[in-house]
């Protein structure tokens, strides 16, 4: 038994929510969990294109005539158009930027024609992208040796209090390439890549099971699948399904399977003050004592007055344990939210707990 008590006077409590979720607790068997929820295809990934450009059309926000670069590149643009302009002679420009222009193109690649939204970052001394206008910018590939798309538009300033100087064009580049992801390899295979958070053997080996015991034949076992460590499965495509190749690979991801029991993990976020306990994790028995756990009120006792009323409240939380001597930490954590305790504070005795290796399960902490 775990006994949580707090004796509290006025404004001495912090109202907090804290988040909890299950991230890889007891899944029992589980039909609805299919390869694709706990995999990707090898070969998908996503693409950056990037590219300088100048933003036009500004309300005095601009670089100015005294950042150079943003001058030089706008001389050198009025200069494609055959419109020759001397540096000086816009000396005194402020509605134009220089600007870093990014695309991130989407994971299961594009095709010649698709938009994509547009990322932008002043480079100068602008104070402002609102109200401005991106001039046709060219996007280039990791390489810088090949066009890839070119991005224009109006810029959406999202946050333009705190993050004036950057900005959107939705939808502002427009794909002349085709960029396609090859799944498949030079001996008709593809590979299942386990998501990090689910990568383990035990997973890695139910879905090779899965896939065989789906296209074997009753009696007669077909190994076309073969776990390679706990993020990878390899997975032979039949002959049968060469000229098929991506109907196949959509029945895989597809198939139904029993997920294993997972991994008792923690998640804290101090940044954020949130925390994640999987379902299965549990403390031993143990006796907690905490600073933020016992506000007592002054001795002597001071007189209450009409704007100084004296509140004092005091509470006890029993937790039961389970039947091997120990108690569901999620359960700890709801009972000290519901005692007003602070987040802050919360963290702390987990990661005191873990230290003191009280706690059964895994601790990741993100700053």
């Amino acid at each position: 038994m775990i006994r949580v008590k707090r004796t509290v006077r006025r404004n001495a409590v912090t109202t907090m929510a804290i988040a909890l979720a299950t991230l890889c607790g007891s899944i029992a068997a589980s039909a609805q969990t299919t390869i694709s929820d706990v995999t990707h295809l090898k070969g998908r990934r996503v693409n950056t294109l990037t590219g300088y450009g100048l933003v036009v059309g500004l309300n005095g926000s601009g670089d100015g005539g005294k950042y150079a670069p943003s001058i030089r590149a706008m001389v050198a643009m009025l200069a494609k158009f055959n419109i020759p302009v001397a540096v000086d002679e816009l000396g005194k420009s402020k509605n134009v930027a220089l600007v870093w222009v990014d695309v991130t193109l989407p994971d299961n690649g594009v095709r010649e024609g698709d938009q994509v939204d547009v990322k932008l970052s002043a480079v100068g001394e602008a104070k402002s992208l609102m109200g401005g206008r991106l001039v046709t910018t060219p996007l280039q590939g990791p390489g810088l040796d090949a066009i890839f798309a070119f991005a224009q538009g109006a810029v959406r300033v999202t946050d333009p209090k705190n993050e004036p100087t950057t900005g959107t064009v939705l939808n502002g580049a427009v794909m002349e390439e085709d960029i396609v992801h090859n799944y498949i390899n030079e001996l008709g295979q593809i590979t299942l890549v386990v998501e990090d958070v689910h990568a383990s053997h035990a997973l890695a080996s139910v879905i090779e099971q899965t896939i065989n015991e789906d296209v074997s034949e009753i009696g007669q076992i077909r190994r076309i699948a073969m776990a390679q460590g706990p993020k990878n499965v390899l997975v032979q495509i039949p002959t049968e399904y060469f000229r098929n190749p991506v109907g196949f690979i959509g029945r895989i991801e597809g198939l139904e399977m029993l997920m294993p029991r997972g991994e008792s993990r923690i998640v804290i976020n101090r940044r954020t003050e949130t925390i994640s306990i999987g379902a299965n994790v549990e403390i031993a028995p143990t006796v907690i004592v905490h600073e933020g756990m016992t506000i007592t009120t002054a001795t002597p006792t001071p007189t209450p007055t009409e704007d100084d009323p004296r509140i004092d409240v005091e509470r006890a939380v029993g937790i039961g344990t389970t039947g091997t001597g120990g108690t569901k930490l999620r359960e700890l954590v709801r009972r000290l939210n519901l005692l007003n305790v602070p987040a802050k504070d919360i963290i702390e005795i987990i990661e005191n707990l873990y230290a003191n290796g009280q706690i059964r399960g895994k601790l990741v902490v993100r700053d």
